[in-house]
């Protein structure tokens, strides 16, 4: 079984493998720069969700936790011809630097923006009868188990469903840390894990993705 370092060692080996994004980087650096709170998904996981969502040929793909677009980008990049990104973010400043930082990518034609609370959010789009064919998790982990609830419940057949930082930097691993997000994130892993709707897996790199597909 490998170590803590080890694992440290292989994520390091991979991203240098890769030359690194420009116009990601320069995302990261507005992040760091307006001082919101510096938690992009990882550059390799931000690559395997531009791959899955081509992979899938996905044309509707709906993000919760928009923060500085750096996912939103990644997750563009992958989008079928005519395909549509539709993002929620609980605080406004942080949408439009979204908004900007997508228009910069230029996907700034495809991308919906909805504020405040995703669970509202996410009810209108249930009345609306919205569905999505990609959905991916990236917001206030006390949440993440009705956000999942919520993608299956707009997913078409098929859909996938992704979901960052399921250790919350090995808190959920911990038996001594039982706060509320650790709890939140513990069930969702467990509903991913053994709900019979989905079919899924936990990638254990970075901080933890969960991937299912809604059968």
């Amino acid at each position: 079984m490998l170590n803590q370092e080890q694992y440290f060692n292989q994520e390091m080996y991979s991203e240098q493998l890769y030359t690194e994004d420009e116009l990601l980087l320069s995302v990261k650096e507005a992040i760091r720069v307006s001082g919101m709170p510096e938690v992009s998904i990882a550059p390799g996981y931000g690559r395997l969700l531009s791959m899955l969502v081509s992979l899938s040929r996905a044309s509707s793909v709906l993000e919760i936790g928009a923060l500085g677009g750096y996912s939103g980008i990644c997750l563009a990049r992958g989008l079928a011809s005519g395909g549509t990104l539709t993002s929620l973010e609980l605080k406004p400043e942080y949408a439009e630097m979204a908004r900007r930082h997508l228009e910069q990518a230029g996907f700034g034609g495809i991308v919906e923006y909805r504020t405040g609370p995703a669970l509202d959010s996410l009810a209108l789009l249930a009345e609306e009868g919205r569905t999505f064919d990609f959905f991916f998790i990236d917001a206030d982990k006390e949440n993440y188990p009705n956000y999942l609830e919520y993608a299956i419940r707009l997913a078409k057949p098929g859909a996938v469903i992704a979901g960052d930082n399921i250790f919350l930097r090995g808190r959920t691993l911990n038996t001594d840390k039982n706060g509320p997000a650790v709890q939140a994130m513990r069930r969702f892993n467990e509903m991913i894990a053994g709900d019979n709707r989905l079919t899924s897996t936990l990638l254990p790199a970075y901080d933890g993705l969960a991937l299912a597909i809604v059968k």
